[in-house]
């Protein structure tokens, strides 16, 4: 019943007011929906690889990143009527940006030469956005057939391989796609330099000395996954290194050893004499040498057109006093208890006390302070992945980063490290590997397997 006013007359209830809240209400809502977190409307996003290959063997890396949370994302390879899922997965926690990797398909890569192929990966955030559904993104890719390996052949190469020793080979690689070209000897990587001309490379490679046999390969390998491999057919020189059997006294461990045990705490605070000996001579051996590994591998691999070295002569007058490649079995009261194992990997001479210690060739300092059983120690890149070791210096006289010139005084002699007299351990590295200091300390040896190859090799790459 409607009522009446002062006058008599009925009153309208008036409507405006109802709408006026709900329009605040939906206005609110709207204002809630489109500001929200829960309903951002920015689109996921799929970051990889612009081209792929059919051969490839290595899982594709993608990124997927969003601003809020990812939710989900599936990968299909598709060929015609043949569609197959390669990876999927489910975000439960908020996770903003990851990395995923989608294998390829064996039907793929097996597939023949004209086969088209496409990876399609769809991605979904957890936004409510789009009907209460989310936000997505989708990246498809045409996948492109590539099954040829690439071209290689060797163009020259030093006259021997010894044992322990180090060569030079330089090679042609040639593909549309190449992704890298290398040597292998012993199992080990050698990566190669681009040399003169692009489609050319050079590289100094090694025999490890432990090893009494070693196959070499020329190696390229393209993006697509596809892999040429050459043998290397060298005259071997088996070279005999010596093996020596020592005494440890008493004196010697109470000494030097625990003199070398103070440089780390922990081999510092063993209490058997023994023990204390075989943490120096084999553990710390172990992470001075890993240190050296890593200062002498290669930097740069940008491409070069020519490299050369002058023979090394680190110490004037040097005698021998112990070769490379010894293999040092070290015995405590009776021969038949041998208590460590240890291999020389340097070449040690002496001359007279604190004798100057000269860089033959120029180079760029890598590292020059102390390094536990080598004592003072500067380490020398000479380029190409040569570099060149001086151990037990009593004096350093470079620091690291500093570049040196030929003939130039870097440091002087003496016994610091697991040294007992004055003397030079001069090392000789090619990518990290040490080598038989004495093929780099001739003249001849330098001519006839490292010049004259480039020689060989300039005439058929030409200018």
């Amino acid at each position: 019943m409607r009522r009446r006013n002062s006058y008599g007359y009925r009153r309208k209830s008036s409507i405006w007011p109802k709408l006026l809240i709900l329009l605040l209400i939906v206005g609110a809502g709207a204002y809630y929906v489109y500001t929200s977190p829960m309903f951002e409307r920015v689109k996921p996003t799929i970051t990889t690889q612009e081209v792929i290959y059919s051969g490839t063997t290595e899982p594709l890396k993608v990124v997927l990143e969003d601003n809020m949370g990812l939710a989900q994302y599936n990968a299909v390879f598709s060929s015609g009527n043949n569609s197959i899922i390669a990876a999927s997965g489910t975000f439960d926690m908020p996770i903003k940006k990851t990395e995923v990797l989608i294998p390829f398909p064996k039907q793929m890569r097996e597939s023949k030469e004209g086969t088209k192929w496409k990876l399609t990966i769809y991605l979904k955030d957890k936004s409510f956005w789009n009907y209460i559904q989310d936000n997505r993104a989708i990246k498809s890719m045409e996948i492109e057939a590539d099954t040829k390996p690439p071209f290689v052949a060797v163009i020259a190469k030093s006259a021997t391989m010894a044992r322990g020793g180090s060569a030079l080979i330089v090679f042609k690689a040639k593909d549309a796609n190449l992704k890298e070209a290398y040597v292998t000897s012993g199992g080990i990587k050698f990566k190669a330099t681009p040399y003169r001309k692009k489609g050319y490379y050079a590289t100094l490679i090694a025999w490890p000395f432990k090893k009494k046999r070693i196959k070499i390969y020329v190696e390229a390998i393209d993006v697509a996954g596809n892999k040429s491999r050459k043998k290397v057919i060298f005259p071997k020189v088996h070279r005999q290194y010596r093996v020596s059997k020592i005494r440890l006294s008493d004196r010697f461990i109470d000494g030097k050893i625990v003199d070398v045990a103070e440089m780390d705490p922990d081999v510092a605070q063993i209490k058997d004499r023994l023990k204390k000996f075989r943490a120096v001579n084999e553990d710390m051996r172990i992470g001075n040498e890993k240190l050296i590994h890593k200062l002498a591998k290669q930097k740069s691999f940008d491409m070069i057109d020519h490299w050369s070295v002058k023979a090394f002569y680190p110490l004037k007058s040097g005698k021998l006093v112990a070769d490379f490649g010894d293999e040092r079995h070290y015995y405590y009261k009776s021969k038949d208890n041998e208590v460590s194992l240890s291999y020389h990997v340097g070449y040690d001479m002496a001359s007279t006390r604190h004798a100057p210690i000269i860089s033959s060739n120029k180079g760029v300092v890598a590292y020059a302070a102390l390094n536990g059983i080598y004592g003072n120690m500067p380490l020398i890149n000479h380029g190409f992945g040569l570099s060149t070791l001086y151990g037990h210096c009593s004096r350093l006289l470079v620091e690291e980063d500093e570049e040196v010139e030929a003939g130039q005084m870097i440091a002087r002699s003496g016994k610091t490290g697991l040294a007992l007299g004055d003397h030079l351990h001069f090392g000789v590295l090619i990518h990290g590997v040490e080598v038989w200091p004495m093929d780099w300390m001739k003249g001849n040896w330098i001519k006839k397997n490292i010049d004259k190859v480039f020689k060989t090799a300039d005439k058929v790459i030409g200018k």
